[in-house]
């Protein structure tokens, strides 16, 4: 495990083996190098510092043992990313569930509740499928007619692992499953884009959701799949007789104050809602095009009244279980303030302040 960590690694940096070996000093040859990433070697402690300085990782990421490998790392098809940026996300994305399985193993937790659906619909014959199979997912999750509030807590009390991290632009999120090998269950972890806005981050996480629950057939080409995945992100967060409730069963006009309601409402773009419309026959073809030549002409590219200001990215609905349970470590004593801080990754002041909160935090100091 250390091997490919290492090589995973030195890939995120960018760097070939005689690279490494330059930023090193000399003070492990390429050879040397090449051994520890096909396992026949194992550094020492003073090395294994050297390489995670030059490396930019943590020793944790490099000797951690939770997670064996990730499979399947989607990143869409279609979107362009490089070798350095493929390795540099599949490495944050390792990191990141390390600590997360950390602290669940500290305090003796079952990882999680997730087991392969069987949703009824689930195994598409035709895209329409997708808003069956969404519509089962409701029902199997008890989530009723009405918008979901947060999709993140949702899916993490369905044993889903979601993680906020950068991503580079052009990746929206991706989903993969989560080998720890000693016969443990996989499990599934859903990555969003913690640059994006709130709308665009809740669509990305229904649709990484589809390609985790939805058996496409082999006969769908790849546009067919994100069709199918798109179609069930849209049913998912905006079921179709609650639309039908709030706007109507037909229209032909749509206010703009009416549609920033809705959006609001729904908790999604104003571009993801109108073609929902159009989807489930509230409004024509021709309703939506003439909406995407008026009012909504720069909806694709620039979300209008988006509900996290942009100076706040990544701060609203957020996956919270993993600090949460960082910090019941702490307040348990499971762990050290040091280790609570590597965990999170976060300086003393805000550990402390989290524990004891800001107003009490110069009293505790004090004490």
């Amino acid at each position: 495990m250390f091997g490919e960590r290492l090589k995973l690694a030195r890939k995120k940096a960018g760097f070939s083996l005689d690279k490494l070996a330059e930023t090193l000093g000399g003070a492990v040859t390429k050879q040397a190098l090449s051994k520890y990433e096909r396992g026949l070697m194992m550094p020492g402690s003073k090395v294994l510092t050297e390489l995670a300085k030059a490396l930019d990782v943590t020793l944790d990421y490099l000797l951690g043992e939770e997670v064996l490998s990730l499979e399947g790392v989607d990143f869409r098809k279609k979107v362009r990313t490089t070798a350095k940026e493929r390795a540099r996300v599949e490495a944050a994305v390792i990191d990141q569930l390390e600590r997360y399985l950390t602290v669940e193993e500290i305090l003796g937790l079952e990882s999680s509740d997730w087991r392969a659906l069987e949703l009824e619909h689930g195994h598409l014959e035709d895209i329409e499928g997708a808003e069956d199979a969404a519509n089962d997912l409701r029902d199997e999750w008890g989530l009723g007619d009405d918008p979901i509030p947060s999709m993140s807590e949702l899916l993490e009390e369905h044993g889903i692992k979601v993680l906020l991290l950068e991503l580079p632009k052009s990746v929206s999120g991706l989903t993969c499953l989560v080998d720890r090998g000693d016969g443990k269950a996989k499990l599934p972890a859903l990555v969003v884009n913690k640059h994006h806005g709130l709308e665009r981050r809740r669509f990305t996480l229904a649709h990484e959701l589809a390609h985790r629950v939805l058996a496409i057939p082999p006969s769908f080409s790849d546009k067919e799949e994100e069709v199918a995945a798109q179609r069930f992100a849209g049913a998912f967060l905006m079921r179709a007789d609650h639309l039908r409730q709030e706007v109507g069963k037909q229209r032909a006009r749509l206010g703009y104050q009416e549609l920033i309601g809705l959006k609001r409402m729904y908790r999604v773009s104003a571009a993801a809602l109108v073609v929902r419309l159009e989807q489930i026959g509230i409004i024509e073809k021709a309703t939506l095009s003439t909406l995407f030549q008026t009012v909504g002409k720069t909806w694709r590219s620039l979300e209008p009244k988006e509900i996290e200001p942009p100076d706040k990215r990544g701060e609203f609905e957020q996956p919270k279980r993993f600090e949460r349970l960082s910090y019941r470590a702490l307040a348990e004593s499971y762990i050290s303030l040091a280790k609570a801080m590597e965990l999170l990754n976060k300086p003393l002041s805000e550990i402390e302040e989290g524990m004891h909160g800001p107003e009490q935090l110069g009293t505790h100091r004090r004490q």
